[in-house]
């Protein structure tokens, strides 16, 4: 005796069974696409471990100087002086308070050691310098992971100076003679001063000597002229 109850008919399993074929075809769309997502993140995840360690402080300088020289351009454009438009966007206590900080701030602590004039010189040279970002994008681009050099790397012959920075260093050059001329010159001769040296190179160095020594060896000078020392 046949059954009441009909099996399903071949139209219902081929239509689950694509169901599965697509919900497959999905998930294994899915598991690329995460595998994608995970190398490209492992990539980039090398790349900032073999940055500076404080790249990311420079690079958002470079973007601020860029910024403000684009404002300052605009600003130019329209006729309007920059330097006094950007401070109606500085809040008072702001204001006060980089005041505070400039008032503070020495700029020239004198020579303390060739070290730390280095690290002026060092510091006021970056200073001047203003960031391309499109030769810094094109030059990580060419050079590749030699642009981030390490112990290994031969970076000899990579980097080439281009003429805009070779024009900057001369300029620097004569601005450092300028100033060492300006500061070396020879100074005028006083009659009416005391000689107590022998030669001018002497004289600097007795000037050296009373600047550090003098409130404790002017009696005993003072002595020795009247020939009353013990």
């Amino acid at each position: 005796m046949a059954s009441s109850n009909p099996g399903p008919s071949g139209s219902n399993i081929y239509s689950k069974h694509s169901d599965r074929m697509a919900k497959l075809r999905e998930l294994k769309s899915r598991r690329t696409e995460a595998t994608k997502q995970n190398h490209q993140e492992v990539v980039a995840e090398d790349k900032r471990s073999k940055l500076p360690a404080n790249w990311e402080a420079k690079k958002a300088r470079a973007d601020w100087i860029i910024s403000s020289e684009t404002r300052r351009k605009e600003a130019a454009d329209r006729g309007e002086d920059y330097d006094k438009v950007k401070l109606l966007d500085i809040g008072a206590d702001e204001a006060e308070r980089n005041d505070r900080k400039n008032r503070m701030k020495n700029p020239d602590k004198g020579f303390s050691g060739f070290e730390q004039a280095t690290v002026r010189q060092y510091n006021r040279l970056v200073k001047d310098i203003k960031p391309n970002m499109e030769q810094y994008d094109t030059a990580k681009e060419t050079l590749g992971e030699a642009f981030y050099p390490g112990k290994n790397t031969i970076v000899h012959g990579l980097h080439k100076d281009t003429p805009e920075a070779v024009n900057r260093m001369v300029e620097d050059l004569h601005k450092q003679i300028e100033k060492r001329e300006k500061y070396s010159r020879r100074r005028r001769h006083d009659d009416d001063a005391e000689i107590d040296y022998i030669n001018e190179r002497n004289m600097r160095f007795n000037k050296k000597l009373d600047r550090f020594y003098g409130e404790y060896t002017t009696e005993i000078k003072q002595n020795l002229e009247r020939g009353t020392a013990i």
